[in-house]
């Protein structure tokens, strides 16, 4: 399998782009491979495609209309709230969906010869999903090889990163900005600092505040 080329899971948010510019660097071909599973935050398909178009990589997008089907929870449903309970799991937790989505980029790195996935899951600030854990992608790293018989990597650069230190990665690749200004993060489909009230842009801000804080901090 070529060693030099990468699959990139993409969905044009924070994570997903500072993820594409960390593959980037580390290897000489990236292609970047978003999903269009009935999120209600639609438009980061085109968004995704947007930035993939900036940065001049090869993008790809697979619609699959599994989860409408399948699963009941706010990212797909759009008369599901947006709620977070202590102890139990966020109702925008897809079930199956990191799954389905990884073992899909392993089929296309097969076709496309690439032995490197990358995929912007973290342990640290992963809103309880089970699917963001360490132990789950290393699981089904080897699940994968066993599958196709090839010698898959699956990589995980934010894994141990919360919001801040994600934002510091951003910066340190060159990329802050951009991250900043061009990315969609936000569950109602608002591109750069989004809505300000669900959880998905609380998490980014707090991460954002935080890093500017020890940035200054560091300055000083």
């Amino acid at each position: 399998m070529n060693k030099d080329r990468a699959i990139v899971v993409f969905s044009g948010g924070q994570d997903s782009t500072t993820c594409l510019f960390w593959a980037q660097k580390q290897f000489k071909e990236v292609i970047a491979l978003t999903f269009d599973y009935g999120q209600r935050h639609s438009n980061e398909v085109q968004h995704a495609k947007a930035i993939a178009e900036m940065l001049g990589v090869q993008w790809l997008s697979i619609e699959l209309d599994l989860f409408q089907k399948l699963t009941k929870n706010a990212l797909t449903s759009p008369d599901v709230a947006i709620e977070m309970a202590e102890g139990e799991l966020p109702s925008t937790f897809v079930p199956g969906r990191n799954h389905l989505f990884f073992s899909i980029a392993a089929m296309v790195a097969y076709q496309k010869d690439a032995k490197h996935i990358v995929v912007g899951v973290s342990e640290t600030d992963f809103s309880g999903y089970p699917d963001c854990r360490d132990q789950f992608v290393k699981s089904l790293n080897v699940t994968l090889d066993l599958a196709m018989e090839a010698p898959f990597e699956i990589h995980t650069p934010l894994m141990w990163r919360d919001k801040a230190a994600v934002w510091a990665l951003s910066d340190e690749l060159g990329v802050f900005e951009f991250v900043r200004d061009h990315t969609l993060t936000c569950y109602e489909g608002i591109p750069a600092a989004g809505c300000g009230k669900c959880p998905a842009c609380i998490l980014r801000q707090n991460g954002l505040e935080t890093y500017l804080a020890e940035k200054a901090k560091g300055a000083a």
